[in-house]
């Protein structure tokens, strides 16, 4: 008796697991429908058919339903009388149950979800055609609006320009500052080494010995030149 009711356990636990694999697998196409850029304003026969595929898997009638299943585990586990087992499958029961609560929350929010974009498409679609009646209708007032929108488009043309301009004065501006101080930090050093005993007569030292080296240089290659001449 122990291992009839052992063998039913296992066999309805595969089924619910199947049958959660198949709801898991339905509610991904089903969610497809929640994501699609241009949603039609009435639900499409796919869209029917996936939504209730879901439905059908979770509704309480019928032996393949997980409902169904998951219920007949719990009696099955209700008549087990051994402690150890009934510990493991009460966590496995509890498990199931919770997961088809959580694809029931899932196949209601896709459902809002769904029903949240059509509603949003139909309003802007019924906007979209309220314009274009209005356009239609009043051929002046359309004239009047589109020349707005080329006045706003032209704001927006010079509110940039503007922008870009400001950034260019501002950086001329700085380049302005940056070189005041760098002339006024060559000031300062020429005022400093003014004012330092002897570093003038250094200065025209150093020029005068490089204004030599520079003359015996030239003297030696000009002499150089002219003995390569000659022996030519």
């Amino acid at each position: 008796m122990a291992t009839t009711a052992g063998q039913g356990w296992a066999q309805l636990r595969q089924q619910a697991r199947s049958l959660e694999s198949q709801t898991e697998t339905c509610l991904q196409t089903y969610s497809q429908f929640s994501t699609q850029t241009n949603i039609p304003p009435k639900p499409t026969e796919e869209e029917k058919n996936a939504e209730a595929k879901v439905q059908e898997l979770l509704d309480k009638a019928g032996l393949q339903k997980r409902e169904t299943v998951v219920a007949q585990l719990g009696h099955l586990l209700d008549s087990e009388t051994t402690l150890t087992s009934s510990a493991l499958k009460q966590n496995n029961l509890a498990l199931l149950r919770d997961k088809l609560s959580d694809h029931r929350r899932d196949l209601a929010r896709l459902r809002k979800s769904i029903q949240e974009a059509r509603d949003r498409a139909n309003l802007l679609g019924s906007v979209r055609d309220d314009i274009s009646a209005y356009r239609a209708a009043n051929p002046a007032a359309a004239e009047a609006e589109y020349m707005l929108d080329e006045r706003a488009r032209l704001d927006r043309s010079h509110d940039v320009a503007d922008s870009v301009l400001s950034q260019a004065y501002a950086v001329q501006d700085n380049f302005a500052l940056q070189r005041e101080t760098l002339a006024s930090i060559n000031r300062r050093i020429t005022l400093a080494a003014s004012q330092v005993p002897g570093i003038n007569t250094l200065i025209g030292r150093i020029s005068a010995k490089k204004r030599r080296d520079g003359i015996i240089m030239g003297s030696f290659i000009a002499l150089c030149f002219l003995a390569f001449w000659f022996f030519l």
